[in-house]
């Protein structure tokens, strides 16, 4: 079987267990595929985990351990070959998550990308920090179904002796394995090593702006805006007196210790402003966040467009992400227009808070949580919620909280406000 397809690429993880490989996996299958091209993680402890079960202890990752390493070599093959496979039926990134700690498993990963004319590159996490390993370790403990179930303290002493398995073994990148990146102590420092192309260097722009600290990002909407009221689109209109409201209780709800932004970003639109104003945190107002752009159709609502325009509300419902309203911008470009800011949030080791629109924190609430691009005009965004999302290793939690101040409950995430805005 021979990969095709000109651009399939495989980007293979290789680093010591505990560092950031499967978080840094995700993270560039997730940017990739918000940007449109397809790309999928291949992770070779799922393997395992479905084919010999999720609990094996530490001893099966001897490698002295004849038995433990022959049954790893068959997942690792077995991932191998649906990747390639995956390639050949179209796929353009794939991501080999594994620790491939070795040059003879690596070696074999390179021969194999050679054989199918596939380009290859190596992603290598590299720390030795204490205090990021430790972090590390709880967090798999908590997050990897090899653990699920497990005492704490048990699981972590397992998994130490993984790890002190692993280092024994362990070959780090040389400069003749190839196309390679390391990414040293999460990301102070980056080497680089014969990388060409197009989304190989895209991936290393993506991976020197990145960082595996873990950090809370906030999202809400401005607060309820003329035009809402109206039912109008886009525009740059003031708040309403519910949306005044709604600013005072945004404010009252960062006043707790527990949450505490160190930035707020906001668009340069007048509603997006007044929401954010009482707001005793630093605040940048960034254009890239303005709503996506109507373009002649703004400020018209969507019975006008419907009756005046019949063919464009037509085209817009066949294909809502692709649609490109008159001189304005279709979901395709918002993305293209946010790429800047999932940048600068990802390089960004702080807690932010973002008060935006509703078309736009569709397309960033897309990406942090891994949902496929071309669904993000669907997704719910109501008025007068704020919803917390933190990044793990194996997902990202969320929750929601209302600050309707119609409503009876200020932490009713049920309620939804109004849909008014790029629906």
């Amino acid at each position: 079987m021979t990969v095709e397809q000109k651009s399939a690429l495989i980007v293979a993880i290789v680093g010591m267990p505990a560092r950031g490989k499967t978080y840094t996996a995700r993270k560039i299958a997730r940017y990739l595929n918000w940007r449109g091209h397809d790309a999928k993680v291949f992770n070779v402890g799922n393997y395992r985990r479905k084919h010999l079960g999720a609990k094996q202890p530490a001893t099966f990752f001897d490698p002295e351990n004849p038995e433990g390493r022959r049954a790893r070599k068959q997942m690792a093959m077995a991932a191998l070959e649906d990747m390639i496979g995956w390639l050949s039926d179209g796929g353009e990134v794939a991501i080999y998550d594994a620790t491939n700690s070795t040059r003879v498993r690596r070696g074999l990963i390179q021969k194999t990308a050679d054989e199918h004319q596939t380009k290859l590159i190596f992603v290598e996490s590299i720390c030795d920090m204490p205090s990021i390993i430790e972090e590390n370790i709880r967090e798999t403990k908590i997050s990897s179904p090899d653990y699920r179930g497990i005492d704490e303290q048990h699981a972590v002493t397992d998994f130490r002796k993984r790890i002190a398995f692993y280092h024994q073994a362990y070959e780090p990148l040389q400069p003749d394995e190839g196309s390679w990146v390391k990414i040293i102590d999460v990301g102070r420092q980056i080497i680089t090593n014969e990388i060409t192309g197009y989304l190989p260097g895209r991936i290393v722009f993506f991976l020197m702006n990145i960082h595996l600290g873990k950090r809370l990002v906030w999202l809400t909407r401005h607060g309820e805006s003329q035009y809402n009221v109206a039912g109008k689109i886009g525009g740059d209109s003031m708040l309403s007196a519910r949306g005044e409201k709604f600013s005072t209780a945004l404010s009252a709800h960062f006043s707790s210790p527990k949450r505490t932004p160190s930035e707020v970003w906001t668009s340069t639109l007048h509603r997006t402003i007044q929401t954010s104003k009482h707001l005793a945190i630093p605040t940048r107002h960034i254009k890239n966040l303005d709503e996506l752009n109507a373009g002649v159709r703004d400020g018209l609502t969507y019975e006008q467009i419907k009756s005046r325009f019949p063919e464009e509300y037509a085209a817009r419902k066949q294909n809502k992400f692709g649609y490109r309203y008159p001189q304005g911008e279709s979901y395709q470009d918002l993305i293209r227009r946010l790429d800047p800011i999932i940048v600068e949030l990802e390089r960004k080791a702080k807690p932010v808070l973002i008060v935006a629109h509703q078309a736009v924190l569709r397309a960033l609430y897309a990406y942090l949580m891994d949902i496929p691009p071309e669904q993000c005009p669907f997704l719910d965004m109501p008025l007068h919620t704020v919803i917390q999302l933190e990044p793990k290793a194996y997902g990202c939690a969320e929750s929601r909280t209302s600050l309707d101040s119609s409503s009876d409950s200020a932490t009713a995430s049920s309620i939804l406000g109004s849909n008014g805005g790029i629906s």
